[in-house]
């Protein structure tokens, strides 16, 4: 993703900074993936060692034939 902020400055300090609305969506989007993955990874490291089932267990203790 290539960006093309324009900083903004107040009294010699650099104090904001200003991107292109589809660039700022962009980094909207990644932000929320990078979320997104660190919950997924979270939720996968606490479930490591609980017991699983497998699609054909699931789909006949949910009635779902053909499973």
């Amino acid at each position: 993703m290539l960006l093309h902020p324009q900083v903004i400055e107040k009294e010699g300090r650099k104090e904001f900074v200003v991107l292109p609305y589809d660039e700022f969506l962009q980094l909207q989007e990644a932000v929320e993936d990078f979320e997104d993955l660190r919950e997924l990874r979270k939720e996968r490291e606490e479930s490591m060692g609980m017991p699983t089932k497998s699609l054909k267990e699931m789909g006949k203790e949910l009635g779902f034939e053909g499973y």
